[in-house]
């Protein structure tokens, strides 16, 4: 599984590195109802959240499944503005200027994706402003998650100015609450980033850059894909000129472990990376080999393998001993756990020792909340 983006014949002046106060907020919001995603934000969730007046933190309820369990489109406002610059703003006014410019049924979809995204990948989706089986989907989608989800997008869909106002006045107060602190503090890091990405994509190429951005992304050798390591599947271009204007990259400080990949149809695609995570003592592994790790200790026998090797190295001869099988056996069972990179391998003398490693064990954990979140 992986969202690629098309960039064949992109000149790379058109691939680009800038902050988005807007597109933080979200990250902002997101980390405030979903602390467990963010155990390095900790601190900063507690504080602020105690520090929410009440009334603000309801209002931020009314509409938190734009940021809780996905992530609006809304909040990259800039990459869906048909003509428009395809670069966010210097500020948070100026970004929320620019999705005040978008049109109703554009900025609908994008706030109702959590309705669409099994059609996230397909253009030309019915408006539900214009179409009523869109509607009825929309709201029977809504419905099924609370009333309160209801209730808002029947407003959405029957006001859709009124709730625009009221979205733009909830980001301005959370702006003031805590959000203009907060990006005074962070924003420095994030264009110093950005600037040194630029240089790196300019003086050592795209492979280059890609592996500072994340360890998730890479380019094939023609550079005309970049392909995201996500668990799920995607596409996009970033050479139809009707779309935008090239590829853009957003760092952000709040975003890990979410490597976020903007490739709706009709939108630029934007890859919204987190800068790096003082938590991550050590390369991230691809969803593939956490699955592979997943599966390698799955299977019963290779369990029982694990608790001898865990304890102490042994050789295939002593394990098909201890467990009354064949060592060839065995060794088929090893090399399972050695491909999923579970295992440590030495010589002593004559003999081949195995042995389980207990770090990337314990990694697993963690990992798979990387790649599953990513």
């Amino acid at each position: 599984m992986s969202v690629t983006i098309d960039i064949a014949g992109l000149p790379v002046e058109r691939i680009a590195f800038a902050p988005s106060p807007l597109a933080e907020l979200c990250m902002t919001l997101h980390a405030l109802s979903q602390p467990a995603h963010h155990p390095a934000l900790h601190s900063w969730t507690r504080t602020t959240t105690a520090s929410l007046d009440p009334c603000l933190a309801e209002r931020l309820l009314e509409a938190d499944f734009m940021w809780r369990s996905s992530f609006s489109d809304i909040f990259m406002a800039f990459a869906g503005i048909p003509g428009g610059s395809g670069r966010p703003g210097a500020t948070l006014a100026e970004e929320l200027d620019v999705l005040d410019r978008m049109d109703d049924e554009r900025f609908v979809l994008a706030a109702l994706e959590h309705c669409w995204l099994a059609l996230y990948n397909e253009g030309g989706a019915p408006s539900p402003l214009t179409d009523p089986a869109a509607r009825a989907k929309a709201l029977e989608t809504a419905a099924a998650r609370g009333p309160g989800r209801l209730e808002f997008t029947r407003r959405l869909l029957d006001d859709t100015g009124g709730v625009r106002v009221w979205l733009r006045r909830l980001l301005e107060d959370c702006d003031q609450a805590f959000f203009a602190e907060t990006w005074r503090r962070i924003e420095p890091r994030q264009t110093a980033d950005a600037r040194h990405k630029t240089e790196v994509l300019r003086h050592r190429g795209l492979p280059a850059v890609l592996k500072e951005v994340s360890s998730a992304l890479g380019v094939d050798e023609a550079h005309t894909v970049i392909t995201a390591d996500k668990m799920v599947n995607g596409q996009a271009t970033a050479t139809d000129p009707q779309v935008g204007p090239g590829l853009l990259f957003v760092p952000t400080n709040f975003g890990w472990p979410h490597l976020l990949v903007l490739h709706a149809p009709g939108w630029m695609p934007v890859v919204h990376y987190p800068l790096e995570s003082p938590e991550l003592a050590s390369e991230p592994p691809s969803v593939e080999q956490v699955q592979r790790r997943m599966e390698a200790l799955a299977h019963p026998m290779r369990m029982r393998l694990c608790r001898s090797l865990a304890r102490a190295p042994y050789t295939t001869s002593e394990l098909a001993r201890v467990y009354g099988i064949s060592a060839p056996e065995v060794s088929r069972h090893l090399a399972v756990l050695k491909r999923a990179g579970l295992m440590q391998t030495r010589r002593q003398g004559r003999y081949v020792q195995h042995q389980l490693d207990l770090s990337v064990v314990a990694r697993i954990g963690p990992d798979l909340i990387e790649g599953i979140l990513r």
